[in-house]
Parts: C-alpha cells; sequence; structure tokens
C-alpha cells in the first residue's frame, strides 16, 4: 500500500471494500459445506477465498486468506475478530 501521513504510514482500505469483504465471507459461509466439491464437480474452496479476497489490495490479500479459509469451512468458527479487524483496516 503506498505510505499516508495521516493513517500512520499505510492507506486506508476504503470502507466499503471492507463492508464487501465481510458480506462475501458471510455469503461463502452460509453456502459452503464439507461435500460441496462433490455435489459441485470443478468446485474448491479457493473459488471462494478469491471472490471474498477480490475487494483487498493484493497485498493485504495474503494476511487473510488462511483465516477466511477457516471462516468458510467452520461454522463454529468466531467470526467477530475477523470483522473487527476489517473494520480496523478502514479505520486507520
Amino acid at each position: 500500500m503506498m505510505p499516508n501521513a495521516r493513517t500512520g504510514g499505510v492507506a486506508m482500505i476504503d470502507r466499503a471494500h471492507v463492508d464487501d469483504v465481510i458480506y462475501r465471507v458471510a455469503v461463502s459461509s452460509f453456502l459452503y459445506y464439507p461435500t460441496k466439491s462433490i455435489d459441485e464437480p470443478g468446485y474448491t474452496i479457493d473459488e471462494d477465498l478469491d471472490w471474498c479476497l477480490a475487494r483487498l489490495p493484493f497485498e493485504r490479500q495474503a494476511e487473510f486468506r488462511d483465516r477466511i479459509r477457516v471462516l468458510i469451512s467452520d461454522p463454529d468458527a468466531d467470526r467477530r475478530g475477523f470483522v473487527r479487524d476489517m473494520r480496523l483496516l478502514a479505520d486507520r
């Protein structure tokens, strides 16, 4: 990201993009089930991950990829910390 004096050296991410990521993770989590790749030949969770991360700058995607994978695939995963951390990206 481009340095920015107002945000402590890191450019802010647009709040709408952060909201889109949160929304996409919620949708992907809701639609995912363990046998989805059997029921939908060719499906991989990476499709959902790419869709969820598409609104984040490339340099921030790796930071969240594994975390989002767990949020999609584990219905018991606590999403509150993820939502908080995503919101912080827009509040810097």
